[in-house]
């Protein structure tokens, strides 16, 4: 199963298989969420909010178009990679900041901050959903304790069973690919 931890223009990606019991982390990475050419693709709804009225709409077609383009390329390159080693993906799960409905917000930063973290999100959902894959949205401050419900453990074993998970990778193992992996353990409990 595969975990991203979505953030503004990239996410972490784990790569998880086993049974829910034992899972084994395979891989990890970053995945592109946007162009690394564009700065603006980065944080498009910033770029819209700066823009001309008279362009702000084109312009985020524009992003929008980009952001979805980038990420079924990225998401589609790195499950061709995981075929060709003999790894199967059966499901997706994103980890997300927050669920919360841009429209509600006033502050307009916050806000292009909230439209940025839907977009980066819908469009990891759509190249799914593209792949014939199916997907799966947890929110990251909720993560630990739906899980717990679901695996049937304590909070405080998943945070040392995950931490314990990337143990014998090379480099970090940071909160992204923490979340990433609980999330992919998570769709190994579905699946």
């Amino acid at each position: 199963m595969l975990g991203c931890r979505v953030k503004s223009g990239w996410a972490t990606a784990v790569l998880v298989e086993g049974p829910p019991r034992a899972p084994r982390v395979l891989d990890r990475r970053v995945i592109d969420l946007s162009d690394a050419r564009i700065p603006t693709s980065r944080q498009p709804y910033h770029a819209v909010r700066d823009a001309r009225p008279s362009k702000a709409a084109k312009l985020e077609r524009h992003l929008r178009r980009l952001v979805e383009r980038i990420t079924k390329r990225s998401l589609g390159a790195l499950l061709e990679e995981y075929r060709r080693q003999g790894r199967r993906v059966r499901r997706v799960a994103l980890v997300v900041g927050s669920l919360i409905d841009p429209a509600r917000i006033g502050n307009d930063h916050i806000r292009a901050h909230a439209l940025e973290g839907r977009l980066f999100r819908t469009a990891l959902e759509g190249a799914a959903r593209a792949a014939r894959l199916p997907c799966t949205t947890l929110v990251e401050r909720s993560l630990y304790e739906t899980a717990a419900a679901r695996l049937k453990r304590p909070p405080g074993a998943l945070r040392r069973a995950v931490t314990d998970l990337g143990g014998a990778r090379r480099g970090p193992w940071r909160a992204d690919e923490k979340a990433a992996t609980l999330a992919a353990w998570l769709a190994l409990r579905v699946s």
